[in-house]
C-alpha cells in the first residue's frame, strides 16, 4: 500500500443502526465520560460557527468542534437545523454529518451520519439530569412536541425512570400525534399513551415529567401545569413562560456560562435581568461528580436546560465509531490513493 494513502471509514445511519449504537445506555455513559473529562481539562471545546440564513425561523447550518486529548482523537459535527422543514416539505428538520481525525497525523479515520447521535445526545443529557433530579417514582410523561426529539426522550427518560406507565403527547397537529403513538407504541407496548388532541395542557398539566421538544418561539408551556415534585427537562430554545423558572426550587444546565448567551428562556431571563447567576443551582457535572446535590425532595420543581455541548457529541459518537468497528459494520473508503503529484500521467489530467 503506499504510503500517502489516506483511508477512512463511512457509516451510514443504516451502518450505526445495524452495529447497534442506537444504545441508550451507551450515550449515557458516553456523555457522562465526556462532562467528566472536560471538568479535568482533557477536552479542546472551541467555539461553535453559526450562519444563520433566516433570523426570523432560525435556519441555520452550524459546525462544532471538540476534541479528547488523551483520546487523541478531533471532532466535529455539521448540523443544520431547519425548523420550516416539516411544515414546507414534509422532511425532518436536523440532518448532521460528524468527522473524526485522530490528531497523530492528522488524518480523518470516520465520517458518520450525526442525526442518531445528535437526538441520542440530546434524550442521554436529559435522562442524566432526570437520575439525579426527577422523581424515582414517576408515573406520568407529558410532551410538547412530537418529533424525534420527543421520542427520544421518551425512550431514554423510560431507561432511568422504569416506573413511568403513562405518556401524554401533544403537538401542532392530531396526525403528529398519532404518528407519534402509533411508533412508540411498538417500542413500548406496556406503556399507556394519551393524545391530547393538541392541547398542551392536557399532556402537561399534573405530570411527572414534563418535556418541551418543539422549534416554537413561544411560552407554550404554563407555569400553573407543572405540579409540586415535578421535573421538567427543556429541549428548545423558548418554550415556557418565565414563571415556570421562577417557581421551581432548583435550576440545572449542562453548561450555564454557555446557555446565559444563547436564545434559551433562561438565556432571555438573564438578559431581561430576571435571572442572575445565583438563581442557577448547579451544571449537570456538578451533580456527577458530587459537588452538588440533585432532588432533596418529593416536593421540588426541578428545572434542567440543555443547550447542546459539542464535545459530548463527539463522546458519543466516538463510542458509537468503537462499537461499529468491532462489528465489522461501515465501508471502508479511500480520501486519497497517493499524494496529488505521485498519481500516473497527471500530465494528462491537469488544465492550465
Amino acid at each position: 500500500m503506499n504510503s500517502n494513502a489516506i483511508n477512512f471509514t463511512y457509516l451510514s445511519q443504516d451502518d450505526l443502526l445495524k452495529a447497534g449504537c442506537f444504545d441508550i445506555k451507551m450515550a449515557m455513559d458516553a456523555a457522562e465520560k465526556g462532562l467528566v473529562a472536560f471538568n479535568d481539562d482533557k477536552v479542546l471545546f472551541p467555539d461553535k460557527i453559526v450562519q444563520i440564513f433566516n433570523d426570523e425561523t432560525q435556519e441555520r447550518i452550524n459546525c462544532l468542534p471538540a476534541s479528547f486529548i488523551p483520546e487523541k482523537i478531533c471532532g466535529v459535527k455539521w448540523v443544520s437545523v431547519f425548523p420550516t422543514n416539516p411544515q414546507k416539505y414534509g422532511v425532518q428538520n436536523l440532518s448532521a454529518i460528524i468527522t473524526l481525525s485522530e490528531i497523530e497525523k492528522g488524518f480523518p479515520i470516520a465520517v458518520m451520519e450525526g442525526t442518531l447521535c445528535s437526538n441520542l445526545r440530546v434524550a442521554a443529557m436529559g435522562a442524566l439530569a432526570a437520575k439525579h433530579l426527577a422523581k424515582k417514582d414517576s408515573k406520568t410523561i407529558g410532551f410538547i412536541g412530537a418529533g424525534e426529539q420527543a421520542k427520544m426522550h421518551l425512550l431514554s427518560m423510560k431507561s432511568v425512570l422504569p416506573k413511568l406507565e403513562e405518556c401524554r403527547i401533544s403537538a401542532k397537529l392530531e396526525s403528529e400525534e398519532e404518528i407519534f403513538i402509533e411508533e412508540m407504541k411498538k417500542i413500548l407496548p406496556d406503556m399507556k399513551f394519551v393524545a391530547a388532541k393538541t392541547n398542551a395542557k392536557n399532556a402537561m398539566d399534573g405530570a411527572d415529567i414534563l418535556v418541551t421538544a418543539t422549534s416554537a418561539q413561544a411560552p407554550l408551556l404554563k407555569a400553573e401545569w407543572m405540579k409540586p415534585g415535578a421535573f421538567y427537562s427543556h429541549i428548545g430554545g423558548w418554550e415556557d413562560e418565565y414563571a415556570v423558572a421562577k417557581q421551581c426550587d432548583k435550576i440545572v444546565c449542562d453548561d450555564w456560562e454557555t446557555i446565559k448567551h444563547r436564545t434559551q428562556t433562561l438565556s432571555r431571563m438573564y438578559k431581561d435581568g430576571v435571572l442572575s447567576d445565583d438563581d442557577i443551582h448547579a451544571n449537570l457535572i456538578d451533580l456527577i461528580i458530587g459537588k452538588k446535590k440533585g432532588r432533596e425532595n418529593d416536593d421540588e420543581r426541578i428545572y434542567f436546560n440543555a443547550v447542546g455541548l459539542s464535545y459530548v457529541d463527539i463522546s458519543i459518537a466516538m463510542a458509537m465509531y468503537e462499537k461499529a468497528i468491532s462489528q465489522s459494520t461501515g465501508q471502508e473508503m479511500s480520501l486519497q490513493s497517493r499524494m496529488i503529484f505521485q498519481h500516473q500521467e497527471l500530465d494528462k489530467l491537469i488544465t492550465i
